[in-house]
């Protein structure tokens, strides 16, 4: 479903499911804030396929709905929005309440010098503590890969401009890792961002996303990216470990079990060098994907 193609500044976008409780008053302080702001704007929900009043509540409350059919993914439902958005900017909030419109000005002001702002999460914000917990695990993994310090993986509230959120909407999934993979891809493809921090509050209803079972697909999600745009940063480590296990087990077995070496161990140091040669293809398979969609533009 599609909406009309008149320009204006700023398209907020707000995934939906279930949300009937607080999306309403959501949509409300969003328009109080950018009246204040003074510049156009248009408020996008995209309902993914609730089964009570969620879109109505919207509509009611004065925002655009876009309705998904069925049930598809909240990544889905960003994608619905970044590709029906009318702004040069995007803002992506959640419509549980959790993230103070108040703030939107605050990472709009940021996209003058920066390809993509993202509020992130203070101590003094309020979380459970395994969500705390996994989300300092996923932004270490995440500093990692990037090579630059990643303060927020997770966090759903952002601005970025339109142009540059189209060129990696075919990177996003369905579910709810589409912030992690919108990260990783921004910074490794070269691009800016900065962190602005922000406070959140308990969402209204139940939490969808569950830390323990959802971190193993986080994880999958940053091994993805990171052999997208940067191949070396998963294999060579993987190749120095291998290759470290096989030589020292090697040793012992000349040093400490008056054995031969063995073929396990050159097995193993073989298998180092086919994982690094490997991991240098996929490096320079990845720089020239990334030259055509470059000249591609």
């Amino acid at each position: 479903m599609g909406i009309e193609s008149v320009p204006t500044d700023i398209s907020i976008i707000i995934p939906a499911f279930r949300e009937e409780a607080a999306l309403g008053s959501v949509v409300q302080k969003i328009q109080e804030v950018m009246l204040t702001y003074g510049r156009t704007y248009e408020i996008l929900v995209i309902d993914d396929g609730s089964d009570d009043n969620t879109a109505a509540e919207a509509r009611n409350a004065g925002a655009t709905v876009i309705a998904h059919p069925y049930t598809i993914g909240n990544g889905a439902a960003v994608k619905t929005g970044i590709r029906n958005a009318r702004g040069a900017y995007l803002v992506m909030l959640d419509g549980d309440g959790q993230h103070d419109p108040q703030d939107i000005p605050r990472l709009l002001e940021k996209l003058d010098a920066y390809d993509m702002v993202v509020g992130a999460r203070t101590a003094r914000s309020q979380q459970s503590f395994q969500r705390r917990l996994a989300n300092r695990i996923y932004n270490l993994c995440a500093s990692y890969i990037c090579k630059r310090k990643i303060d927020d993986l997770t966090s759903g509230f952002r601005a970025i401009k339109t142009e540059i959120a189209r060129r990696f909407v075919y990177l996003i999934p369905n579910t709810f890792s589409y912030p992690t993979t919108l990260t990783l891809a921004i910074v490794r493809a070269g691009h800016s961002l900065v962190y602005v921090p922000i406070d959140t509050k308990w969402r209204s209803g139940k939490s969808k996303i569950k830390p323990v079972q959802d971190g193993a697909r986080f994880f999958l999600i940053i091994i993805k990216i990171a052999t997208l745009f940067s191949p070396m940063r998963v294999f060579l480590p993987v190749s120095v470990i291998v290759f470290l296990i096989g030589l020292g087990y090697g040793l012992v077995k000349i040093f400490f079990m008056d054995a031969r070496y063995g073929p396990t161990s050159a097995m193993l140091m073989t298998m180092a060098v086919v994982i690094f040669m490997v991991g240098l293809v996929s490096d320079q398979v990845a720089q020239l994907r990334f030259d055509r969609s470059e000249d591609g533009e």
